[in-house]
C-alpha cells in the first residue's frame, strides 16, 4: 500500500466555494494530515511511538499527567448540543414571510393603533412560530432521553514519582493524556488513539468507526515490536486501536499517541459542529418566499398608484395598498408549514420514529437517494452460520458436528463464530453429541497460529453400536485402517478437533474425508479444497476449516506439535445473514421513487454479497481509497452510476454524500456509528437509531427506535403527505390571492368607488385562512406519494398565473351583474357592490380548495378529509351570513337581494367547470398538478 497523499484545503475547494464548502475542506485535509501521521508511528518501531509522546514503557508521573492535561486540554472531541430554549425560541421565527407580517403590522399599528388587522397578524404570527418552537423544542428533549449510560474510565499506568513502580489506576476518560499508557481487556472502550506496544490475543471491534461487521485481529507484538507496512488507512494497521473502538477479547497495552480533537476520529467531529449545511426544504422555502414577496413588491404598487390616480384619495389607496399586500400574502403559511410539520411529527412518533428537527420530514419524503450501511439494516448485525460443507462444497452435518464438538467444548472465550455454530445447532434442532464425549484437553487459539483444538474423549456409555452418529462412524472408519482386530476402540482413543483459518489447518492435514472415505490429500485434492473454500470468500462469506486426528496413543495433555497428520473434514461459512423483509422493503423504497445506495467500512466481498441477496443489483463496487484521487466533479459522475461503495472510510463517506447532492438529489443518510456522523450532518436528512453511538444521534434529524427499512418507508410516505398538504396550501393562497389581486386592478381602473373596502379584504383573507387550517390532515391522492416530491419556485409562479386570472373572469362577471342587473353603479350603491363580490369572491376561494387539491374530479373521484369538509362548508356558511348579520354594518355590508343567488350559483358552477378543465389542460401540458 501506499501512504496518504495530503491535499490541502486550496486542492479540495478551490476559490470561489462557499465558506462550508472551504470550512469541510479544512476539516478534511487536517483529517488527512492525522491520518498520515498516525500511519507513520504504525510504521515505527514502538520505542519510536514512545519518543514521539516523550513517554516511557511504565507510564507518566502523576505530576506530568497533571501538566499535560492542562497544555493538550480534555480528552474530549467536538459534539454539536441543542442549543439554549431562549435561542431555539428566536430561530422559530426566522422566516421571510413572518419578517413580511411584521412589517405590515408594523404599518398598520402606525396608521391606525385600534386597527383588528395588528392583532389578526399578530396572532398568526405568534401561532407560527410557538407551534415550530415547541415542536422541536419537545423532540430535542426525546433525542436527548435516548442518551446511553457508558464506561467513563479506563485503566492507566502511572507513577508516583520519577523513581516510583508504575500502578494501574482507573482513570476518567476525559482526563487520558498524550504519553499514558493503557491497559486494555475485553469489554474495554478505547479512549484515545493508541499504538499498541504489547497485545495478546487482541481483537478490536471496529464497527462504529469503519462499518466493518466482525472484530479485527492486531498484532501480536510480544517478541518484536519494528512496525509495520505503510497503511493508507489508520484503522488497517494492525498495531493501532483507534478511539471510538472497543475490545472484544484479548488484552494489550498501548501509549497513547493522540486525544481529543487530535484522535483521527476527533478530527472528522470538527465538522459536526457549527452551522448546518442548507438543506432541499431550506432552499425551497427560501426560494417560494422570495417568489411570492416579488409579487407582492410588483402588485402592490400598482394597486396603490391606480387607486391614488383614479379615485384622488392618497390615505385612502395607501390603506387599500396595505390590504392588498395583505391580501397577496400567504400568512398563513408559516403557522400551515408548521401545523403540517409537527402533525407528521405526532403521526411518525407513533411510528417508533422520533424528529428532531421538523424540517427533516418534508427532507424525508423529497428524498429520492438513500444512503445506508449494510450492517443493522440489510443485515441482522449478528454472524450466523450459513453453511457447512463437505471438500467437495456440499453440505455435511458431520462438519457441523465436528464444528460444534470444537465450538462446545473449548474453556477460552468464545468469539462471535463459536456462539453462531453453538446456536445453529439448537436451531437446526440437531442431536446434541456432547453428550457422547468428555473433555480431556485443549490448544487455545492464539493469532500466530490462527486454530484451535480440543482433544475428546468418548463415553464409556456409547458401545458404538448401530446407534453411532456420524462422528463415531468417521473415527471408526479413521481407526480400521491402523487396526482391523482392535476391541472397544472407543475407550482406548482420543479424538482431536481442530478449528481455524483455512490456510493453517489445510498445511496441516496429509488426508481427508470423501463422502465416508478417508483418503490421501495430493496436490491436485489439494488444489480442489483450496477452491472450494475460495470461492466461498469470494461470496462474501468467511470460511474456517475443520480437521480431525484419531489418537491411538491417548495421554492427559497435548500441544502444537499434536497438531499433524490431521484429516480435512470440510468448511464452516459465516456471515452476517441479511434482513429476511430487507428485499421486501427494497423493492417498496424503490416503488417510490428512492435509489438505494450502499456506502459500508466493510469489504467490497461482503458488501456485493449481501446486497445480491437482498436484490440491490451491485454493479461495479467501488472501493473509497479510489475516490481520494477524484476531484468534485469526476466523484459526482462516479456516484451517479455507482450502487455499492466498500471499505469506504468517514470522510469518503461525508464526500459521497455532498456529491450526490451537489447532483441535484436530495440525499437521506442511514447510519448509527461513529463513522457516519460526518455524512449524516451533510445529507438533506440524517436518519440514525436510538441503539447508535451518542454522536451519531447528535447529528441525527430522525431517529428511528428501530433499524428497520420497513419503518422508513412509512417515514418517507408520511413526509410525501406533508409537504403535498403544504403545497396544497401555497398553490391554493397564492393562485386565488394572485386572482383577486388582479380582479382588484381591473375594478380600480374602471369603477368610481373601491371594489371592496379594506376591511373587507382582511375579513375575506381571514375567514379563508381559518377555512385552510385543516390543510395538514387532509389525505393526499395514491398516485401523487408514488414518487418523491421537492419546491419548485418555476412551478408555483406558473401555477399562479395560470389559474389565477381564472377565478378573475367570473370576479369581472359578478362586478358586470352587480352593476347592471342591481344597478350598483354608484357610490351610493357601493355597499351593495362590495357585498355582492364578497360573497362570491369567498365561495370561490373556497371551492378552489377542493378543486386544487387533487388532480381528480372533486367530491366524485377525490374527497377531501372531513376536517376539511367542516372548515370549508363553515367558511360558506359564514360568508353568507355576514351580509345579513349584526356585524354587517360595522363591516361595510348590506343585505342581498334573493336574486343575487341564482346569479351566484350560476357564476360559482361556471367556475368549478372551467378550473376543471383547465387542470386538465394544465396536467397533460406540464405533467404535473400539485
Amino acid at each position: 500500500m501506499t501512504m496518504l497523499t495530503p491535499r490541502t484545503p486550496a486542492e479540495l475547494a478551490p476559490p470561489g466555494r462557499s465558506r462550508r464548502e472551504r470550512r469541510a475542506a479544512g476539516l478534511e485535509s487536517r483529517t488527512r494530515l492525522v491520518g498520515e501521521r498516525l500511519a507513520g508511528l504504525s510504521a515505527a518501531p514502538g520505542v519510536r511511538a514512545l519518543q514521539s509522546v516523550d513517554a516511557s514503557p511504565g507510564g507518566l508521573t502523576r505530576a506530568e499527567a497533571a501538566l499535560r492535561l492542562e497544555r493538550h486540554g480534555p480528552n474530549a472531541v467536538a459534539q454539536e448540543r441543542a442549543p439554549r430554549w431562549y435561542v431555539q425560541l428566536a430561530k422559530a421565527f426566522r422566516n421571510p414571510f413572518i419578517a413580511v407580517l411584521v412589517l405590515l403590522a408594523a404599518v398598520m399599528y402606525w396608521q391606525d393603533p385600534a386597527d383588528p388587522g395588528v392583532v389578526i397578524l399578530s396572532v398568526m404570527v405568534g401561532i407560527s412560530g410557538l407551534l415550530r418552537f415547541w415542536q422541536e423544542f419537545r423532540s430535542g428533549r426525546a433525542a436527548d432521553a435516548l442518551a446511553q449510560l457508558v464506561t467513563t474510565t479506563c485503566a492507566v499506568q502511572r507513577r508516583a514519582g520519577s523513581g516510583s513502580l508504575p500502578t494501574t489506576l482507573e482513570v476518567p476518560m476525559d482526563q487520558v493524556v498524550p504519553g499514558d499508557v493503557v491497559k486494555l481487556a475485553a469489554g474495554d472502550l478505547i479512549p484515545a488513539d493508541l499504538r499498541l506496544l504489547t497485545a495478546k490475543d487482541l481483537m478490536i471491534s471496529q464497527a462504529a468507526l469503519t462499518g466493518e461487521s466482525l472484530p479485527v485481529a492486531k498484532a501480536d507484538t510480544r517478541v518484536q515490536d519494528l512496525g509495520q507496512q505503510v497503511t493508507t488507512d489508520p484503522a488497517e494497521a494492525d498495531n493501532l486501536a483507534l478511539m471510538g473502538t472497543s475490545v472484544t477479547s484479548g488484552t494489550a497495552t498501548g501509549v497513547v499517541v493522540a486525544t481529543g480533537s487530535g484522535t483521527w476520529f476527533g478530527s472528522m467531529a470538527g465538522a459536526l459542529v457549527g452551522e448546518r449545511p442548507q438543506t432541499s426544504f431550506d432552499a425551497g422555502v427560501r426560494k417560494v418566499s422570495f417568489l411570492l414577496i416579488r409579487f407582492m413588491l410588483v402588485m402592490v404598487p400598482v394597486v396603490f398608484m391606480i387607486n391614488g390616480l383614479t379615485k384622488g384619495d392618497w390615505d385612502e389607496a395607501f390603506l387599500f395598498g396595505i390590504a392588498v399586500a395583505v391580501g397577496l400574502t400567504p400568512e398563513m403559511l408559516p403557522m400551515v408549514v408548521s401545523a403540517n410539520l409537527a402533525r407528521g411529527a405526532v403521526a411518525m412518533a407513533r411510528r417508533k420514529v422520533v424528529v428532531k428537527r421538523l424540517d427533516a420530514i418534508q427532507n424525508l419524503g423529497a428524498m429520492d437517494v438513500l444512503c445506508t450501511d449494510k450492517t443493522g439494516t440489510l443485515t441482522e448485525d449478528r454472524i450466523a452460520l450459513d453453511r457447512y460443507l463437505d471438500v467437495h462444497g456440499n453440505e455435511d452435518g458431520e462438519v457441523l458436528e465436528y464444528g460444534y464438538l470444537n465450538a462446545h467444548f473449548q474453556t477460552g472465550l468464545r468469539n462471535l463464530m463459536d456462539r453462531a455454530v453453538i446456536d445453529r445447532v439448537g436451531e437446526a434442532e440437531e442431536v446434541v453429541v456432547d453428550t457422547r464425549f468428555s473433555m480431556v484437553d485443549e490448544i487455545p487459539f492464539d493469532f500466530a497460529r490462527r486454530r484451535m483444538s480440543v482433544v475428546l474423549a468418548r463415553n464409556p456409555l456409547v458401545d458404538g453400536s448401530g446407534d453411532a452418529g456420524p462422528v463415531e462412524q468417521a473415527e471408526q472408519a479413521e481407526q480400521a485402517e491402523h487396526s482391523e482386530h482392535v476391541e472397544h476402540v472407543e475407550h482406548v482413543e482420543h479424538v482431536m478437533i481442530t478449528k481455524g483459518a483455512v490456510e493453517e489447518v489445510l498445511a496441516l492435514c496429509t488426508h481427508m474425508t470423501d463422502r465416508g472415505e478417508r483418503v490421501e490429500l495430493t496436490e491436485q485434492l489439494r488444489w480442489h479444497v483450496t477452491r472450494i473454500a475460495e470461492d466461498n470468500n469470494r461470496r462474501g462469506l468467511r470460511v474456517l476449516a475443520v480437521a480431525t486426528r484419531t489418537i491411538t496413543d491417548p495421554r492427559d495433555t497435548y500441544g502444537v506439535a499434536d497438531e499433524d497428520r490431521l484429516t480435512l473434514v470440510g468448511f464452516l461459512a459465516f456471515l452476517d445473514p441479511p434482513k429476511a423483509d430487507a428485499a421486501r422493503a427494497l423493492e417498496a423504497l424503490a416503488d417510490k421513487g428512492i435509489t438505494v445506495k450502499v456506502v459500508t467500512g466493510d469489504n467490497e466481498l461482503v458488501a456485493a454479497r449481501v446486497c445480491a441477496d437482498v436484490g440491490i443489483d451491485v454493479g461495479t463496487v467501488v472501493l473509497g481509497p479510489s475516490t481520494d484521487a477524484l476531484d468534485d466533479a469526476e466523484l459526482r459522475a462516479l456516484a451517479a452510476r455507482t450502487t455499492v461503495f466498500a471499505k469506504v472510510n468517514p470522510v469518503q463517506k461525508a464526500r459521497i454524500v455532498r456529491a450526490l447532492r451537489a447532483d441535484g438529489h436530495t440525499v437521506g443518510f442511514l447510519g448509527d456509528g461513529i463513522n457516519d456522523a460526518a455524512a449524516l450532518r451533510d445529507a438533506d436528512v440524517g436518519i440514525s437509531v436510538d441503539t447508535a453511538v451518542d454522536i451519531a444521534r447528535e447529528s441525527a434529524d430522525i431517529i428511528l427506535l428501530e433499524k428497520d427499512l420497513t419503518v422508513l418507508e412509512q417515514g418517507v410516505l408520511q413526509g410525501r403527505t406533508t409537504f403535498g398538504n403544504t403545497i396544497k396550501y401555497i398553490r391554493m393562497t397564492a393562485s386565488s390571492n394572485f386572482g383577486n389581486v388582479f380582479s382588484v386592478l381591473v375594478a380600480s381602473a374602471f369603477i368610481p368607488f373601491q371594489p371592496m373596502l379594506a376591511i373587507m379584504l382582511l375579513v375575506q383573507n381571514l375567514v379563508y385562512d381559518i377555512a385552510q387550517l385543516a390543510t395538514p390532515w387532509d389525505r393526499m391522492d395514491e398516485e401523487y406519494l408514488r414518487k418523491p416530491r421537492n419546491w419548485d419556485a418555476k412551478g408555483i409562479g406558473r401555477f399562479m398565473v395560470t389559474v389565477g386570472p381564472i377565478s378573475s373572469i367570473f370576479d369581472i362577471a359578478m362586478f358586470l351583474i352587480m352593476w347592471h342587473v342591481f344597478a350598483a353603479d354608484s357610490a351610493a350603491d357601493q355597499s351593495l357592490f362590495q357585498s355582492g363580490w364578497f360573497v362570491e369572491g369567498l365561495l370561490s376561494q373556497t371551492l378552489i380548495v377542493h378543486m386544487i387539491r387533487t388532480r381528480k374530479i372533486p367530491f366524485l373521484q377525490s374527497r377531501a378529509s372531513w376536517p376539511v369538509m367542516v372548515t370549508t362548508v363553515l367558511a360558506v356558511l359564514t360568508g353568507l351570513w355576514l351580509p345579513f348579520s349584526p356585524l354587517a354594518s360595522s363591516l361595510g355590508f348590506v343585505a342581498l337581494p334573493a336574486g343575487y343567488f341564482p346569479w351566484l350559483i350560476g357564476v360559482l358552477l361556471a367556475y368549478c367547470t372551467l378550473t376543471q378543465l383547465v387542470k386538465t389542460w394544465y396536467i397533460r401540458r406540464f405533467g404535473t398538478w400539485l
